[in-house]
Parts: C-alpha cells; sequence; structure tokens
C-alpha cells in the first residue's frame, strides 16, 4: 500500500465519528482486504463488502446507460468514460463514503454524522 493510503487510513481509524473503514478488492467476488471498527468484522463484514461493491457497479453501470443515451458517448465526444470518483450514501442512522481507491480497491467509510 501507498504511504498515502496508510496516512489516510490512519487518519480515519482516530477520527471519533468513524465507526470504521473497508479496503475492498473490486470484482465478482470482493473480499476486504483491510478493515477497522467491529462493524466490518466477520460475516457483517464480508455483507458490508459485498453490497458495497454491487453499489458501485450498479451505479457505475447506470453511468454508462446514461451516457450512451445521451448522443454525446466517448466516441463522439473524445472523452473518457465517466467513472465514479466518491459516492456518499445518508440513511438515518450512518452515512458511507465511498471511493474508488484505483481499478483495483474500494474504500468505504462508515461514519456517525450525529458525532
Amino acid at each position: 500500500m501507498s504511504p498515502e493510503l496508510e496516512q489516510t487510513l490512519s487518519m480515519l481509524s482516530s477520527h471519533r465519528s468513524v465507526l470504521g473503514y473497508m479496503l475492498v478488492t473490486r470484482g465478482h467476488h470482493p473480499s476486504i482486504i483491510r478493515h477497522s471498527g467491529v462493524v466490518f468484522e466477520g460475516e457483517q463484514g464480508k455483507r458490508y463488502a459485498a453490497v458495497v461493491a454491487r453499489i458501485v457497479e450498479s451505479v457505475q453501470s447506470g453511468l454508462e446507460e446514461v451516457r450512451a443515451d445521451d448522443g454525446l458517448g466517448a466516441a463522439t465526444t473524445g472523452e473518457a468514460d465517466d467513472e465514479i470518483r466518491f459516492m456518499r450514501i445518508r440513511t438515518r442512522r450512518h452515512e458511507i463514503m465511498i471511493s474508488p481507491v484505483d481499478d483495483r480497491y474500494l474504500l468505504a467509510v462508515l461514519h456517525d454524522p450525529a458525532t
């Protein structure tokens, strides 16, 4: 892992409103490479990893579909396809922030917005 990523993970672990983070592989069978916080341990962690991967895959697929339908596809504009850079999903109790680290990994952070 890069020193920048190590520093980011260390900073996240020490933030009081962060309930946990997980670094997940992308692909059909996502797995947790590294995590912090009890919420991402064991079977619950595996479920979170699968859901995060599905969310990112679904949103990326939707972006590609919209891009193809708008008549402004990469072939006509010369631009690369849109990529997800950051997602924030807020529920009543928590907020999950998802960011692709690169083409192999996703970083998901579970946060308590009340603290």
